[in-house]
């Protein structure tokens, strides 16, 4: 078996990130970071078995008409995933990592992988990637912040490393100009 393609968007001369989804189970959230993603020009990888079908109308709804600009990979298991992508730097999101998302110093096309909303990234596998796994701070006992918002942190951080590279950097009003 082999990883799905869905769609592939060329952005040539500039910083490119990847968010990996490992097996995701809610609709809405994956809909939203691939919004996030078309949004940063980062590349979505999304590692099987799904917890829905990728046609829903959640997911749809949550990425809007923004899913057909996105970058996105489907891979049937983790295996596949390692096999396609050699060599990745790959940095593990976890309420378990022993340093917070702000060490990290993010490369150009590295990866940064999420677990699934009801039970995070298999420790073996954090296990073997100790070094690069990273937490969002929180406070108290709460298991973890929403998958979407925990994407879009992570990924900020790690844009505004690489300077916001070919974003839009100002907004610009409708009606007025700025002062």
């Amino acid at each position: 078996m082999s990883c799905t393609k869905y769609y592939k968007k060329e952005a040539k001369d500039m910083a490119r990130l990847n968010i990996v989804l490992y097996e995701p189970e809610i609709p809405a959230n994956t809909g939203n970071i691939g919004r996030t993603c078309v949004a940063t020009g980062t590349r979505l990888h999304l590692i099987e078995p799904l917890g829905f079908r990728l046609g829903e109308k959640e997911l749809k709804r949550a990425g809007m008409d923004y899913w057909k600009d996105l970058d996105v990979t489907t891979y049937v298991n983790y295996e596949e995933f390692l096999e396609k992508n050699p060599g990745a730097k790959i940095y593990m999101a976890t309420t378990k990592g022993p340093r917070t998302y702000t060490d990290a110093v993010y490369e150009e096309d590295c990866y940064i992988m999420f677990g699934k909303e009801s039970a995070g990234i298999p420790e073996e596998i954090l296990l073997e990637n100790q070094e690069t796994a990273i937490r969002i701070p929180m406070i108290g006992n709460i298991r973890s912040l929403n998958l979407g918002n925990s994407v879009a942190i992570v990924l900020y951080e790690a844009l505004r490393q690489h300077n916001f590279d070919h974003m839009q950097l100002e907004g610009h009003l409708t009606k007025y100009e700025w002062r």
